[in-house]
């Protein structure tokens, strides 16, 4: 094992890393007892590899590719001497941060910072912008410092910071983020930025196949554009997509944020892991509304979980562990279906993803709580139930049965092949 102190920081690593300090075991471990999070410093392809995330056990450290068994047990690791008994206790509290020192901005990952109050910045006010912002006002309260809102329409503008304010409770000890009106260039001076624009949403009674992969074609070029500003920026928070295709969308956001001016891709942008998809929320929550209806799956809100994009290769697992196959694809067709049935009734289904995936998943990530996002896991956003710490992205971890890593894997060929 090698030590190194990095400006204060302690960082260990199985490889000798030429130009930092070395030193030795003994001072390492005094150092990082008074530190709150210390560092892993590993390596592994931009292109399939994270720049960071929460190492939360031991087969993490020395991880040879990211797949989707980052979403199953974690397997048995040998405590041998090669790792310290303080660096174990470390990885075992949440306070073990792997790096990857193949990005030429790794450097940056070990300057991350949670903030204690957020501010969030949300483009586009339209339906789902709306609806979002409303939420945020009513449950960000000692949460979030500010609300910034931005939309190429200042009517649009106008409106929700006139209404938004006006969003208040008789108790005074309950207290809300101030909603602002932002310029363009103020877009990422911001903790977290929300991707709520869209092209356009097919009206109801004009749709043909699936509604949400018939918004790429529009919503694609606009969160490509968003994201090359966010590098132009040096933007270090958080990018979050919420507007459909939500999977999709995030990748193109991961290139073209990676992406020099000629169209190299540099990796000295937007990072893997500040890229989030908020659509699978809602999946959750639809399959959660039907389960209610079914004795069989009853339990599912407690043991069920929920995986893959926000539209087709959406996986539901009735419960882990006890899956049930047909229960649980009988759950997934009902799921996909809710939003053209709620568009029979003469409506475009957006209040309940507004909510559901966008405000209150929001929130959970802000606050550190577990929750249903898209993140990056070898090469595609995967929906996954995760949470955001100190020390980055931990996913949830659980024994998969073989019939459920089965569907899994052909969701995640099937985002592979639409990246």
């Amino acid at each position: 094992m090698n030590y190194y102190r990095i400006h204060e920081k302690i960082a260990l690593s199985l490889m000798r890393i030429a130009g930092l300090e070395k030193i030795g075991a003994e001072e390492a471990r005094k150092v990082a007892l008074r530190e709150e999070l210390i560092f892993f410093l590993g390596a592994g392809s931009p292109e399939k590899f994270r720049r960071s995330f929460a190492a939360t056990d031991l087969s993490l450290i020395t991880l040879r590719e990211e797949n989707l068994q980052l979403l199953g047990e974690a397997p048995q690791v040998p405590e041998e001497e090669t790792y310290p008994l303080w660096f174990r206790e470390k990885i075992k509290s949440g306070r073990v941060k792997w790096v990857n020192i193949s990005f030429p901005t790794w450097r940056q990952a070990l300057k991350e910072d949670l903030p204690t109050t957020w501010k969030v910045h949300v483009a586009g006010l339209g339906d789902v912008g709306g609806i979002l912002v409303t939420g945020l006002r009513l449950l960000g309260g000692g949460v979030i410092s500010e609300i910034g809102i931005y939309d190429r329409n200042p009517n649009k503008m106008k409106r929700w910071e006139f209404e938004g304010n006006q969003i208040l409770s008789p108790r005074e000890e309950k207290s809300f983020p101030r909603i602002r009106q932002l310029t363009f260039e103020e877009l990422f001076h911001c903790d977290l930025f929300v991707f709520c624009i869209s092209a356009g949403v097919p009206p109801v009674g004009a749709e043909s196949g699936d509604v949400r992969l018939a918004q790429l074609e529009g919503n694609g070029p606009l969160v490509e554009a968003y994201a090359r500003v966010a590098r132009e920026q040096n933007f270090q928070g958080i990018f979050a997509v919420v507007s459909d295709p939500v999977d999709q969308l995030c990748q193109l956001a991961l290139r073209a944020g990676s992406q020099d001016e000629q169209g190299k891709r540099d990796y000295r942008g937007l990072a893997p892991e500040q890229i989030r998809g908020y659509g699978l929320g809602v999946m959750q929550a639809r399959a959660a509304y039907y389960a209610a209806q079914n004795p069989l799956t009853r339990d599912y809100q407690k043991f069920g979980r929920a995986y893959g994009p926000h539209g087709w290769g959406l996986v539901i697992a009735n419960r882990v562990p006890g899956y049930d196959a047909k229960l649980s694809r009988d759950l997934t067709e009902k799921t996909l279906r809710a939003n053209l049935e709620v568009r029979s009734c003469g409506y475009k289904p957006y209040v309940a993803p507004a909510l559901s995936s966008g405000a209150l998943s929001l929130l959970a990530t802000m606050e550190g709580q577990w929750h249903y996002s898209a993140t990056f896991i070898g090469g595609v956003f995967m929906g996954a139930r995760n949470r955001l710490g100190l020390a980055g992205t931990e996913l949830e971890r659980l024994p998969l049965p073989p019939a459920l890593v089965a569907r899994l894997e052909d969701t995640y060929r099937y985002l592979s092949a639409t990246e």
